[in-house]
């Protein structure tokens, strides 16, 4: 009979109970008979692994008695870090003496203290996992000997080896990877793997940003020879048995230097409304599941864009090839054919495998133009074969936004930025980027098809990943009313406001000094939507259905119901659905959503980086500026061009300065007060483009005095 020391150690601690028990007591308790004392040790090393035990100053206790949490290092800041409980999701703050040294993707086992802000706040007792081994940093002098500053993970700089020999500089950008871990992030010990370039420009810490990330354009040489072997020209015997929509004036409107057109739209009048044609590249008839092409795909998730680059999902063989839309060429489609009546409800659908040739590539501004009237003798002749549907696309147009407004959909206007980028890699222009007519338009035909894919799914009972937005939580509507009070904006929401309301809020902001100020915080008093199994519905665009179905060449999730719509079309029954997709969907909607997640994150940091590259060259000059949010060691303002940058305390002048956490920073020796939503007009005071990180200061001391 073998010797279960596993259920032995179990019983012994959950007796002790929070007491703990040490190596030599349990050797002692169980060293009778046959004992194993090789097997007895591994079983304890295995429960430690497994975070079953945890092992004090003095001895064992159950996870469970020590009311420890099991988590997942989120994100680490240079002094602090945050963890997210794995059974609830929950996100504790952990101060960082508090870590033990933990990294990104390290499970840990978390001990709660006293919370001193508004998230829980513990204590790291014991790493479980160690899941982190390479970041990124700046390559620094000390005492002349050179050491690499974390650009994340750490405030100090670090030991490094350096066995390839690298030939490296103070103010290099370089990636590296742990080789010993200390008990302190300042302890642990890495070595060099590459060496990018100076961290002074932003094209190499963008780069790093995307290396330490796991993303690359280079696809795996199995994907590409797959890709390649996919050819230039759809196979006439591909055709057969489509739907043929070539004699059909379809088109696509995209940005003028868009490569992977994925989408392209007919629209025709009918005797009860309309018919909006809306054709998807047909991805999924050539990303065959479990190929190469496949299992890439579906690691990276999503098409990852920042300044002028993109990193693909699929190899450009077919994303800017055979996959791509491009006009007057064949190409295999999957239609969503849309009956809408004059009010833009929809009337039926039908789905269809389709091929089709799309007849001009249209451009935005283009569009816009001709929607507007001016006509230039070059636009009439490129768009001569779909002039006729223009207008009439426009009607449609205004008729589902008018619809969407209706139902009560949140019109967030937030800034996003235009990255002006030169020959030479170098960001030489930040601007806000505008929205026309034609851009709007395309949208809400996509919304249209997207809203259509979902009812496919759920009316016809099959497994599928929906794109969910759930109401935001009664914690975020409360920090959204303290926060309009503080701006003295009359409002009437209840705990769990309709989406209604939040948009009479912004609509009532429009015109005022709170505007932008108002767009951000509704926006941040949102739920993050997210990919689910389940049609929970989408609370920002007021749809009781809702899916990804129109972006297969940048986006796995939609790849994913075009596999299983196709499935079904062709004859497999729900319930065969079911039992080929059950697994996959679940696992497609949680790496969608991660793989989503990862790829803002790092767009946004590689944009910082090219804004303070550009800011860099700027530094003495004044732009206006709003105030956006308040701490306590100064104010974060946002510039016309859409920057936005940090006025530390030390630049506002001495005095005591209190910070009410929400609303305003009031200097109590002079009476300056400065308010979220003011108008404040800011000097550039210096720009890291290795942390993406603008300083500012007043462009005139004291101007604020007393406000």
């Amino acid at each position: 009979m073998k010797t279960d020391y596993r259920k032995m150690i179990y019983n012994k601690l959950k007796a002790s109970g929070k007491k703990p028990v040490s190596f030599d007591e349990l050797v002692k308790a169980f060293r009778k008979g046959n004992f194993d004392f090789r097997k007895f040790a591994r079983t304890v090393d295995k429960m430690k692994a497994k975070g079953e035990i945890v092992e004090g100053k003095y001895g064992f206790t159950l996870v469970e008695l020590a009311k420890l949490k099991r988590c997942e290092v989120s994100r680490i800041h240079k002094s602090f870090g945050f963890v997210k409980n794995v059974d609830t999701g929950e996100e504790i703050f952990i101060p960082g003496k508090r870590l033990m040294g933990a990294m990104p993707g390290d499970i840990v086992l978390v001990k709660l203290c006293e919370s001193r802000g508004d998230l829980p706040e513990g204590e790291v007792i014991k790493i479980a996992e160690e899941n982190f081994s390479k970041f990124t940093g700046e390559i620094v002098c000390e005492f002349g000997r050179l050491k690499i500053v974390p650009d994340v993970i750490s405030k100090y700089a670090l030991e490094f080896d350096n066995p390839a020999m690298l030939e490296l500089h103070e103010g290099d950008k370089a990636i590296a990877v742990l080789t010993e871990r200390g008990e302190r992030h300042s302890e642990h010990r890495c070595e060099i793997v590459s060496c990018l370039g100076s961290s002074l420009k932003a094209a190499v810490c963008a780069l790093s940003i995307v290396e330490v990330n796991g993303l690359t354009p280079v696809f795996p040489a199995e994907a590409v020879y797959e890709a390649r072997m996919l050819g230039t020209e759809i196979d006439r015997q591909d055709t057969v048995g489509r739907l043929d929509l070539r004699d059909m004036p379809i088109f696509t409107i995209d940005g003028a230097d868009t490569k992977d057109i994925d989408d392209a739209v007919s629209v025709e009048k009918t005797e009860k409304g309309y018919r909006l044609g809306v054709h998807i590249a047909d991805v999924s008839h050539y990303v065959k599941p479990k190929s190469a092409l496949d299992n890439e795909a579906f690691r990276r998730g999503t098409s990852v864009y920042y300044a002028n680059r993109v990193i693909p999902m699929l190899p450009k063989e077919l994303s800017n090839g055979i996959c791509s839309l491009n006009p007057g060429v064949d190409r295999l489609a999957f239609s969503c054919l849309c009956e809408l009546d004059k009010n833009g409800d929809i009337l039926g659908y039908r789905f269809a495998k389709s091929v089709i040739r799309s007849r001009v590539k249209g451009v935005y501004s283009e569009i816009n133009d001709l929607l507007e009237g001016y006509n230039s003798r070059e636009n009439a002749e490129k768009y001569k074969d779909v002039a006729d549907q223009l207008p009439i696309m426009k009607e449609l147009a205004e008729i589902l936004k008018t619809k969407r407004l209706q139902r009560g959909a949140p019109q967030i206007e937030t800034s996003e930025s235009a990255l002006l980028i030169d020959e030479n890699d170098v960001c030489v222009g930040v601007v806000q980027r505008t929205r026309g007519f034609a851009q709007e338009m395309i949208e809400d035909f996509m919304l249209t098809a997207n809203e259509c894919a979902a009812r496919f799914g759920t009316e016809n009972g099959l497994p599928f990943v929906y794109r969910v937005h759930e109401p935001p939580s009664a914690e975020k509507i409360q920090g959204l009313k303290e926060l309009l009070t503080g701006l003295n904006i009359t409002y009437v929401l209840g705990d769990e406001p309709k989406p209604k309301a939040l948009a009479e809020i912004i609509e009532l902001s429009k015109g005022t000094d709170a505007e932008k100020v108002i767009n951000y915080a509704v926006l941040r008093s949102m739920s993050k939507a997210k990919y689910d199994t389940e049609p929970v519905g989408h609370y920002g665009l007021v749809l009781e259905d809702y899916a990804h179905f129109t972006s297969p060449i940048r986006r796995y999730p939609d790849l994913s119901i075009h596999r299983i719509m196709s499935a079904f079309l062709e004859g497999l029954s729900a319930e065969e659905c079911r039992s080929r997709f059950n697994k996959f969907v679940y696992a497609s909607a949680d790496q969608s959503t991660a793989c989503e997640l990862k790829a803002m994150q790092t767009e946004r940091s590689c944009e910082d980086c090219y804004k303070a590259e550009y800011m860099l060259g700027k530094v003495g000059e004044v732009y206006e500026g709003v105030i956006t949010s308040v701490t306590d060691f100064g104010i974060f303002v946002e510039l016309d061009n859409t920057c936005e940058g940090l006025m530390h305390v030390d630049e506002l002048g001495e005095g005591y300065y209190e910070c009410d956490g929400l609303m305003k920073l009031k200097n109590f020796s002079t009476g300056a007060e400065y308010r979220v939503g003011q108008k404040i007009k800011a000097k550039i005071v210096n720009a890291n483009v290795n942390s993406g990180k603008i300083d500012l200061a007043p462009a005139e001391k004291g101007l604020y005095d007393g406000l």
